[in-house]
């Protein structure tokens, strides 16, 4: 039996995985190049997650504004009239969201579970990003001292641990690819 048919399930998965990243990488770079960098435009997925984590910190009863930063595409984004953070293009979450669609149609099924799944899994990471955002500009204004523990650590290891978990359910659950116990 040769190496490719004794592990063609990893094989396959592997195949699946570099294809699907590498093709929605591309499609995301090619969405990038329609804004002017140079003169500091701003994507709209990233304009959408500034203002829906300004809209998060003034629900919770904070006041809270974004303005376009002078020297750079991103915003300012500014919790009680001080600024806290910058918002740039890798705070939204559309990387994650490309590494979380490869692994799910790496373990795809049928194309309407694993579509489905894929939108619930983007709507969700979606949500806890801009809720990530929102927290950090207030941790960040109420305790800065912090800053680098929350931004490199605290919300990484929350948001790649909860794609972890809807990998797992995925896989275990939802897929069919979970072998079953035999006892």
């Amino acid at each position: 039996m040769s190496v490719w048919q004794k592990n063609r399930p990893f094989f396959l998965f592997l195949i699946k995985f570099g294809l699907s990243y590498l093709i929605l990488s591309v499609l995301y770079s090619l969405y990038l190049r329609q804004f002017d960098a140079e003169n500091f435009e701003v994507d709209g997925m990233t304009t959408l997650v500034a203002e829906q984590s300004e809209y998060i910190v003034e629900l919770i009863g904070k006041e809270a504004h974004i303005k376009p930063h002078l020297k750079e595409a991103s915003y300012v984004f500014y919790v009680n009239n001080d600024s806290v953070a910058r918002i740039v293009e890798g705070c939204n979450a559309v990387s994650v969201m490309i590494l979380f669609t490869a692994f799910i149609i790496a373990f795809s099924t049928t194309f309407k579970r694993t579509s489905l799944y894929i939108i619930a899994g983007i709507v969700i990471i979606h949500i806890l990003n801009i809720v990530r955002i929102a927290l950090l500009g207030l941790g960040f204004y109420y305790y800065p001292q912090y800053e680098e523990l929350m931004h490199d650590i605290l919300f990484p290891l929350f948001i790649y641990g909860v794609v972890f978990a809807l990998w797992v359910v995925w896989v275990m659950k939802l897929s069919g690819n979970a072998k079953e116990d035999k006892a």
